[in-house]
């Protein structure tokens, strides 16, 4: 756990997975991403789903859910992980239990993000954190429950519907403070209504910004996934993120890194170095 100002912040992995290590990188070449992270003979590296919890003193805030518990054969076998998920045990190590949680903010609604928001009961889709408003982009879920040729695989809308059905989703159209030192940030890039969320107490800002730099390899503007739908966009953000890292403006929580969850940027020569931040 790592405190600052009147927040505090801790992590855990949710599940393990893995994914093609091209789609990851677009188009940087596998002779300069295949030496940064181990990849196997079907072409496919390890990944994480880092889930972080910030409590602001008087709301919790839970940073998107991660694959949870209710994927099919096929999807498990896409997604290399034996469905083993830490959602409900990672919480209650750190003191708390689902109903606890007041906000889940999703960052945008694939299934690695949005997995965990839901659960299976008596053969029923029914929301996993009952006492939360779930934080979503409109334009998002409009994109999500409607999903194309391109998108449909990772938009499952039939669990998407137990979210609709809840009444439980604050729908945000662009920027929006949440509460004091709560901001979410409409970025598009990944995917239209992606977003990213930053939390600002005591001079520091962490910020979570998702599948806009999914790693610390994903620091460089231009390593962006190929999945991303608008990879301009992606870049554009990214520049005024990295800018602000180096900098010291702000620490960024990484949500599929397998190393280092939360990170400030150094400049070390003319390399930029990312360390832990606890």
């Amino acid at each position: 756990m790592y405190e600052f100002g009147d927040f505090s912040i801790f992590h855990f992995v949710e599940q393990e997975f893995k994914l093609d290590g091209g789609a990851m990188f677009g188009v940087v070449p596998k002779k300069i991403w295949g030496k940064m992270v181990d990849v196997d003979d079907e072409n496919l590296i390890r990944m994480q789903t880092n889930l972080f919890v910030v409590n602001t003193g008087d709301k919790i805030f839970l940073c998107d859910t991660g694959i949870g518990t209710i994927l099919t054969e096929k999807e498990r076998k896409i997604y290399g992980t034996s469905q083993e998920s830490a959602i409900e045990s990672g919480l209650a190590k750190n003191g708390y239990t689902a109903d606890d949680i007041d906000y889940v903010f999703l960052s945008h609604l694939h299934t690695d993000h949005v997995g965990g928001a839901i659960k299976e009961e008596n053969g029923k889709y029914i929301t996993r954190f009952k006492n939360a408003r779930y934080l979503i982009q409109k334009d998002e879920w409009d994109d999500a429950t409607n999903p194309n040729e391109r998108t449909g695989a990772v938009y499952i809308v039939e669990r998407l519907r137990a979210l609709g059905e809840s009444g439980q989703i604050d729908f945000v159209e662009g920027d929006k403070e949440i509460v004091p030192g709560v901001k979410v940030v409409r970025t598009g890039g990944h995917t239209a209504g992606h977003m990213g969320i930053e939390f600002s107490s005591g001079g520091e800002t962490i910020v979570y910004y998702a599948d806009i730099i999914p790693s610390v390899h994903h620091f460089k503007v231009p390593y962006v996934a190929s999945v991303d739908l608008f990879p301009l966009d992606t870049m554009k953000i990214k520049r005024s993120l990295t800018k602000r890292a180096k900098d010291g403006e702000i620490a960024i929580a990484f949500d599929h890194d397998t190393e280092i969850a939360v990170g400030r940027a150094f400049e070390e020569g003319v390399k930029t170095v990312i360390k832990p931040l606890y």
